[in-house]
């Protein structure tokens, strides 16, 4: 895994607190753990930070989450910077996860990455009007349907470049998509429907 680094002090904010909502939110979080055991709550907490803080998570959200927990504020960087579901850096409105290991590399990944290039520009960059951003990950673990990335919270599989284009478009124009499958399959069943247990009994 490749060294991850905070965001430069430019891009980071003066300062940050839950709001109301996600400080109660936090607190129930808490009465989950055995006293004493409260810092176990740590991945959560950065998680719900990064929604508030629009995708990413910046040195104060960090810090903060640190001491609401009671601990050093090194061991809440430590969690931060190891697990990549945690973005160091800002990201887009959408954020591509775009899967590189092999099964979807074998399946048109390559593709897939030529659209991110040329429509949203290098790995780690934010487009000019802040509505996408993307980077290559490892497995998202839907290999059966290959190529996939993951845009936020979903995910879409059995892509080419043309539907991904057309996906990356329907969400720059502010419409829905449909996650999932991008072609005629049941959710991972195999293409063309059922090949097995066909025959009436």
């Amino acid at each position: 895994m490749s060294v991850r680094r905070l965001a430069p002090p430019e891009l980071q904010p003066k300062s940050f607190a839950f709001t109301a909502e996600n400080l109660a939110w936090a607190k129930q979080q808490l009465a989950k753990y055995p006293p004493g055991r409260q810092q176990s709550a740590i991945i959560p907490l950065l998680w719900r930070a990064q929604q508030q803080a629009g995708g990413w998570l910046p040195e104060p959200a960090i810090r903060y989450v640190a001491d609401f927990l009671g601990v050093a504020h090194i061991r809440a960087l430590e969690v931060a910077t190891f697990y990549t579901m945690f973005n160091l850096q800002p990201v887009g409105r959408f954020h591509v996860q775009l899967c590189g290991t092999t099964p979807c590399r074998l399946r048109g990944a390559d593709e897939l990455e030529r659209v991110c290039r040329a429509r949203i520009g290098a790995p780690g960059a934010v487009t000019h009007d802040g509505k996408f951003s993307w980077v290559e990950v490892e497995c998202l673990g839907a290999c059966v349907n290959a190529p996939m990335v993951q845009i936020n919270e979903d995910y879409y599989e059995d892509l080419t470049a043309e539907s991904f284009g057309r996906i990356l478009d329907e969400l720059a124009a502010g419409r829905k998509v449909k996650p999932g499958p991008q072609i005629d399959r049941q959710l991972s069943a195999p293409v063309g429907g059922p090949t097995t247990l066909k025959e009436k009994a």
